[in-house]
Order: C-alpha cells, then sequence, then structure tokens
C-alpha cells in the first residue's frame, strides 16, 4: 500500500488482515450454528422455547463483552482482549461439541461464543479506525466485509459436506478459521488508540457516549436477559435500571451525550433489523419459494455484500458516508417494498437489490461515528453495534415474528376455521405479552391439500412483513437525510480530527 502522508509509518497492513479474518472466524461460527441449530433441535427433540432460550443467549453476552471490553480495553491491551477472545472461542466450540441432550453445554457453548464474537468486535473495530485515521469510513468497510464472507464460506462448507454427515463434524470445521486468525493476530503488536494518544481521558470518553446511551444499553441488555429466561418483562425493573445506571453516568460525566450521536443511537435497532432482522427471516420466505436452492442464493448474496464492502473506498469518497447512507436506506426500502410482489426466481433479483441497500448501513455507521466522535474511542465506537444488535434481538428480529403469527393466526381463522383448530398450539410468551402459534407437529400430520393451504396463507404474510418491515429503512431515511442536511448547513461533511494518522 502506498504511504499516504510523507511524514508518518504506514500502516501495519498485516495487523489489519489478522483484524479481517478475526472477523471471518467469528462470522463463520455464527453462520455455521445458525444452520445447524434446526438438526441440533431435532437431536436433541428441543422444543420451540428451549430453542429461542438458546438463541437469546447468543446475543446478550455479545454486547455486555463488547461494551465492558471497550471501557476497559485501553487498560489492559489490545493483546489481552485477543487472548480473552481466542481462549472463549476455542472453549465454545469445544462445550458445542460435547453437548448432548441431558446436560447444558449447548447452552453454555452459545454463551461463551457470544462473548467471543462480542470482544472480538471491541478490539478490532477502534484498532482499523487507530490504524485508518484519515481514512476510517473506507476501511472500517473494508474490514466488515469479513462478515458476509465468513457467512458465505460457513454456508458452503457446511452445504458441501452435506446431509449425511453429522452436525458435530460440521460445527468442529470451525476451527479452523478459529486456528488461523490466533497464528496471525497473536504476533501482532498493537498501536495507541487514537483517543490515547490525543490525550482525551477517560471521562470525556464517557460523556461522549452520554448518560442517554447508557440508559439505552441497559434498557435492551435487561429486556435481551428477560428474552434469554423467556419470561414476560417487569418494565418497572427495565426502566429503573436503565434510570439509575443513566443517573450515575450522568453524574460522573455531566452529559446526556452529543445530539448526533443520540439521533445514531436511536437508528441503530432499526438498522440491525433492516439487516440482520430481516436476514433471520430471509431463509423462510426463500424456501417456501425456491426449496433447497434458497440457501445458495443466501450465499450469493453474502457474496454481493462482500465484494461490495472491499471496493467501499471510491463510493465513500464520491458520496460521504452521510451521503452513503441516504442512498442505501433508499434502495432498502425499495428492496423491502418490492420483496412483497416478488414470485418464483424474481424474488432473486429483488434480493440482489436489497444485499446492494443494506451493504453499507452498518459498516458505513461505524465509519460515521468513528470519524465524529473520535474522542468517544473504544466506546462510541462499539456502542453502536451493541444497541443495534440487541435492539433487533429483543425488539426487531422477535416484533417481525410476531407480526406473521398474528396476521397468519387471524388469516387462518377466517379462512380456514376448520384447519385453524386443528393446528393451533399455545400462546408464545413474549417480552410483550404472548402470541399466537402453530402446533409444527400437528400441521405436519395434515394432508396434503390442507398443508398446501397453510403454506398459501404462511408465504402471503411473511411477504407482507416485509412490506411493513419498509418502515424501518424508511426512519433511516427521515434521520439520514436530516444528518445530511445538517453537514450541508455546516458546510459539508468533514471527519473530526484529534491527531495524526493515516
Amino acid at each position: 500500500m502506498k504511504n499516504e502522508s510523507s511524514t508518518a509509518p504506514a500502516p501495519d497492513m498485516k495487523l489489519f488482515w489478522a483484524c479481517f479474518i478475526a472477523l471471518v472466524a467469528t462470522s463463520f461460527v455464527f453462520g455455521v450454528r445458525s444452520t445447524l441449530i434446526g438438526d441440533i433441535a431435532r437431536e436433541f427433540q428441543l422444543s420451540q422455547g428451549q430453542v429461542g432460550r438458546i438463541l437469546g443467549v447468543g446475543l446478550w453476552p455479545f454486547a455486555l463483552s463488547i461494551i465492558v471490553f471497550s471501557l476497559i480495553i485501553d487498560r489492559i491491551g489490545y493483546k489481552a482482549a485477543a487472548i480473552f477472545a481466542i481462549v472463549c472461542h476455542f472453549l465454545a466450540i469445544g462445550l458445542t461439541l460435547m453437548a448432548k441432550p441431558d446436560n447444558d453445554l449447548l447452552y453454555w457453548g452459545t454463551f461463551t461464543v457470544a462473548l467471543a464474537n462480542g470482544t472480538v468486535e471491541a478490539l478490532i473495530n477502534p484498532v482499523v479506525a487507530t490504524l485508518f485515521q484519515k481514512n476510517k469510513a473506507k476501511w472500517l468497510n473494508i474490514l466488515h466485509a469479513g462478515w458476509p464472507a465468513g457467512i458465505a464460506l460457513g454456508s458452503i462448507f457446511t452445504m458441501l459436506l452435506g446431509e449425511g454427515v453429522s452436525w458435530q463434524v460440521k460445527f468442529g470445521v470451525c476451527f479452523v478459521p478459529v486456528v488461523l486468525y490466533t497464528l496471525l493476530i497473536l504476533p501482532r503488536r498493537f498501536p495507541v488508540n487514537e483517543r490515547v494518544a490525543a490525550g482525551v481521558s477517560f471521562r470525556e470518553m464517557l460523556a461522549e457516549f452520554g448518560a442517554f446511551g447508557f440508559f439505552m444499553f441497559t434498557v435492551l441488555l435487561t429486556m435481551a436477559i428477560y428474552q434469554a429466561l423467556g419470561s414476560e418483562a417487569n418494565w418497572g425493573l427495565v426502566f429503573g435500571a436503565g434510570a439509575a445506571v443513566a443517573l450515575a453516568a450522568g453524574a460522573y460525566t455531566r452529559s446526556l451525550g452529543r445530539p448526533m450521536f443520540i439521533v445514531i443511537l436511536v437508528t441503530m435497532p432499526f438498522l440491525a433489523t433492516t439487516e440482520l432482522g430481516t436476514d433471520t427471516w430471509m431463509p423462510d420466505l426463500l424456501s417456501l419459494e425456491l426449496g433447497k436452492a434458497a440457501a445458495w442464493v443466501l450465499v450469493y448474496t453474502s457474496v454481493i455484500m462482500t465484494i461490495l464492502r472491499s471496493f467501499a473506498g471510491p463510493v465513500v469518497h464520491r458520496l460521504s458516508p452521510i451521503g452513503l447512507l441516504v442512498v442505501s436506506a433508499m434502495i432498502a426500502v425499495a428492496g423491502l417494498l418490492l420483496m412483497q410482489g416478488a414470485t418464483g426466481w424474481s424474488i432473486v433479483a429483488v434480493a440482489t437489490l436489497y444485499a446492494f441497500g443494506k451493504t453499507f448501513l452498518w459498516s458505513t455507521t461505524l465509519g460515521l461515528v468513528s470519524e465524529q466522535f473520535p474522542r468517544g474511542g473504544a466506546l462510541s465506537l462499539n456502542g453502536v453495534s451493541a444497541i443495534g444488535v440487541l435492539g433487533m434481538g429483543v425488539i426487531g428480529a422477535p416484533l417481525m415474528g410476531i407480526w406473521q403469527d398474528a396476521d397468519i393466526d387471524r388469516a387462518l381463522r377466517e379462512k380456514h376455521p376448520a384447519i385453524h383448530q386443528q393446528i393451533k398450539g399455545p400462546d408464545a410468551v413474549n417480552l410483550v405479552g404472548s402470541a399466537p402459534s402453530v402446533d409444527t407437529q400437528k400441521l405436519a400430520a395434515l394432508p396434503e391439500a390442507d398443508r398446501r393451504a397453510v403454506e398459501t396463507v404462511q408465504n402471503e404474510f411473511k411477504k407482507k412483513t416485509f412490506a411493513r418491515t419498509a418502515l424501518l429503512p424508511t426512519f433511516l431515511l427521515v434521520c439520514y437525510v436530516g444528518l445530511f442536511l445538517h453537514f450541508r448547513a455546516r458546510g459539508g461533511y468533514r471527519p473530526v480530527v484529534i491527531g495524526g494518522g493515516h
């Protein structure tokens, strides 16, 4: 790489690629686990509630570790965080492989891998932002090409091994990328964070995140723990915990948080659901239309995201980070709206459009935060990811499921009342109360004509859910246009610089 400064040393590209492979390993493990959870659930005879408990514990430890390490990583060192992540990844894979129906190791393996994944995020984002202080948005986009790349690789390996191979063998493949990133990252020397080098104090870093940020994080984390326990939330305790932490943070920092940063925090659950939450439901819709080919379509869209993020530099330079967010939100809205009317292989074309829309949302937001709030250090940069993941997991994705369950239950009750009575399951408890459910075993036992009638209703309302979900990137678009006009009024988008760098 050509040096961008005539006086400063070139960035350590070996360290950058070590961080990239660490993220690939993280998403590889995440993708393989998500692909295999159905096989494991059948072998262990897990109920949907037990599966939900396991998926839930893959959420809040991620957010907890990314915040905790963001607070202490400049004190303990990046190498210590890397070692913790590596140990957790090896332990998590081992615990999962030893899981049996009569032990709880599947739960604890999922818990540990979430800790590892959050720690990797807490590590790599500030490292790359420090390495490339004059091109943060570009290089954070390139870094986060590792996420869809890992998802694609994990899916390909799982499918190529075939249905005759045990889930333990498939999951054991996760050792390969973890060993690779271990060998790459342990020999590297890590830079001093930009915030620390500039002399910005710990209190000033907390002030950038602000009392509002701590309130939002605590409320969502408490909700996530209730979700993992499978119980309805005690809202007095949820908001009471958030208020207590916010008051303590406000008293210490004397800051509610920067107004622009608050806007970005509010958008994160919507952004995460637009990308990750919709991806959670996308395979279900594609499988109804395309059968087994659906899995390859998801690999295809992940490859699109990998390529686009890898070549994000010219796009970011042309549009600026906030301009790219505006364009991306517009395309995402169009993709979700078109999904409602798509049938057969036309879904692939719409999925392609949607992939273009969602590709830059998360990674460019990280670039925007790192360029506008460098005084917030690792906390501001990683805090937005934590709130995004929590918001998607406890509000966004479950809400999409509740919408589907309620609409499908109502349609079956009106159009096929006899079938409805046969397959109606017990109401499923969630954070906001309960929702109707379908007994999948009773559904499978129906005559073929009745099953097709139910699938027709399910397909119709799954598509309507995508159209309804378009409200989320619409909200993002409104916020991004507001930020775009804000920067325009100030003479255009300019990164905030607190020190030297590349």
